[in-house]
């Protein structure tokens, strides 16, 4: 329901009798939860906002937001829980265990099928068909997705663990989630499970013996008899999926025993080596570090994998230089109060000399948006005409009446034909496509294509004056070319490691703008241009960019 960008209708404090009826209809929905949990779910006095948006299919939701996060959200007056919510509160749904690779295509979208389900020795957990259930990965109880049971557990295990399992409302990653504090799942222990006591589950279909071991002894190749893993993931399998360099293998190879800080170390060292052996150049030092960083080292990231600096031992880049300072790599100065840059580079020591990466993927640049990756291809734009009323009788003997999409050519066809028919002069008088009505195409790969009434509005970049005379970038019309403002403000956020943020475009009900501090018209010009492979003839604004040497 968030895999997509929503839209804001309004956001105001929440009266006290609304206070007051939300915790009873939270005490009403969710019995297990004591007095006092509700009260702190619910704060008596605490800020407490009612937000209400369109998701992107049209639903009307009430999103309820306490300590700057989304806490319960209401649709069809059916009140569900938030991941922020559940991770306080990890036992308040039945949970069901999947396998963390499913996540990618739960925040895409996708619901969840049957067969990407991980059986525990103590057997499913019993719900019927409608009941809302939480979803969490092997090895962590701390909830990643929310959705509604698609049938009952009995039905579950009578169909063989086949078809699609749950609906998904709400995940980890998803815009809902981005709408607050972006925190990460706690790591929470699974509950020590014991075999399920027969005299209790009478009818219960018995687990088999397989998985009612160790959970270390659930691997890939016994979780299920006949070879059906294959078909774990529904869409994928298991086998394609971890052959996938994007996503984690589901069997990590024993030997591979480094710790996500080490691999980050590593990470954080292989783009500081390329970034200085093939993009940062004698003639751009010195060089501020927050510029490495944000135009350099944040492009030298390979495909599928996010620089975060926080994640390394190192915790800060000023740190992580001082040690490549002191292996005489590079020379740090602070040439102004407060602001480090690089003064000097021996492009000589060996660690950057021997130091070679892959040749870059030949197939279409990558985007990533938080930590997972989307493939993004521009459309396919192209001018077409509309018949008005006026020149019905023209295109009426082709078989076009009003209102018929015509491509030029097509036009200039028509009109010769009817020229010659009726021995007119000036055949092929151009005169005739400015009386038509414009209209376009947009065509994106492997879609149909999309045909509208009007000129399509290009991408337009603006420059903005703030308080204190603060320039701001404000770039709109992104959605219209497939692009998510989101995801868009997110890399500009890396890029020119500035503040971004995302607020409907001023007079308009659809249309979302991205506003980032500065004049960062450059770096927007180069991620659509040079990244996205946008047309210029569809952008606005590219000549507002900084001069060189002067200010932004």
């Amino acid at each position: 329901m968030f895999a997509k960008a929503f839209r804001v209708k309004s956001n105001t404090a929440i009266k006290g009798s609304d206070r007051r009826k939300l915790r009873a209809d939270v005490t009403a929905v969710f019995p297990t939860l004591g007095t006092d949990q509700v009260s702190e779910l619910v704060p008596g006095k605490e800020e407490l906002n009612i937000v209400k948006l369109y998701a992107h299919r049209g639903d009307a939701v009430t999103v309820y937001v306490s300590g700057g996060n989304p806490i319960l959200f209401e649709l069809e007056k059916n009140l569900y829980p938030t991941v922020y919510t559940l991770w306080s509160y990890p036992d308040l749904l039945p949970t069901f265990t999947t396998w963390p690779l499913v996540l990618e295509k739960l925040v895409g979208g996708a619901d969840l099928m049957l067969p990407g389900l991980v059986v525990p020795p103590a057997g499913l957990p019993q719900v019927q068909k409608g009941d809302l259930c939480a979803i969490a990965l092997v090895g962590n109880r701390a909830p990643v997705a929310i959705g509604v049971a698609a049938m009952s557990t009995a039905e579950m295990l009578t169909s063989g663990l086949k078809g699609r399992g749950f609906s998904v409302l709400h995940t980890y990653q998803d815009h809902l989630w981005r709408s607050g504090d972006k925190s990460s799942p706690p790591s929470i222990a699974p509950l020590a499970l014991d075999p399920p006591d027969l005299s209790e589950e009478k009818g219960s279909v018995q687990a088999d013996t397989t998985l009612q071991g160790d959970m270390r002894r659930l691997t890939l190749e016994g979780e299920e008899e006949e070879g059906e893993v294959q078909q774990r993931c529904g869409e994928k399998s298991l086998l394609e999926a971890t052959e996938d360099p994007s996503v984690g293998s589901l069997n990590p190879d024993p030997t591979d025993s480094k710790t996500l800080q080490e691999q980050m170390d590593e990470l954080l060292q292989r783009c500081f080596l390329c970034a200085l052996k093939y993009r940062v150049k004698k003639a751009d030092l010195p060089l501020l570090t927050s510029t490495l960083l944000g135009s350099h080292m944040f492009s030298c990231c390979p495909e599928g994998r996010q620089l975060d600096i926080k994640k390394s031992s190192y915790k800060k880049l000023s740190k992580f230089l001082q040690h490549m300072q002191q292996e005489q790599i590079i020379q740090v100065q602070e040439l102004s109060k407060g602001v480090e840059s690089i003064v000097a580079v021996d492009w000589k020591h060996p660690r950057i000399t021997s130091f070679v990466i892959p040749e870059p993927s030949p197939t279409s640049q990558t985007i990533q948006e938080g930590s997972r990756e989307q493939p993004y291809h521009p459309p396919d734009i192209k001018s077409l005409y509309c018949v008005p009323a006026s020149m019905t009788l023209l295109f009426q003997e082709s078989g076009h009446k009003k209102g018929s999409i015509l491509e030029g050519s097509e036009v200039r066809t028509i009109v010769i034909n009817y020229a010659k028919k009726n021995d007119l002069v000036d055949a092929d008088n151009k005169k005739c496509l400015e009386k038509l009505q414009p209209a376009y195409q947009v065509t994106f790969p492997g879609q149909e294509p999309i045909v509208k009434k009007g000129k399509i509005c290009p991408i337009d970049i603006t420059l903005a004056q703030r308080a204190s005379n603060k320039k701001v970038t404000v770039v709109r019309n992104l959605e219209a070319y497939g692009l998510d403002p989101c995801s868009v403000a997110t890399i500009l956020q890396q890029r020119c490691q500035a503040s971004t943020t995302v607020t409907p475009a001023p007079g308009t009900k659809d249309i979302l703008q991205v506003q980032i501090q500065g004049n960062q018209i450059h770096h927007l010009g180069r991620l659509l241009l040079e990244e996205y492979r946008l047309p210029r003839k569809h952008i606005q604004g590219l000549e507002k960019a900084p001069k060189p040497g002067k200010k932004k």
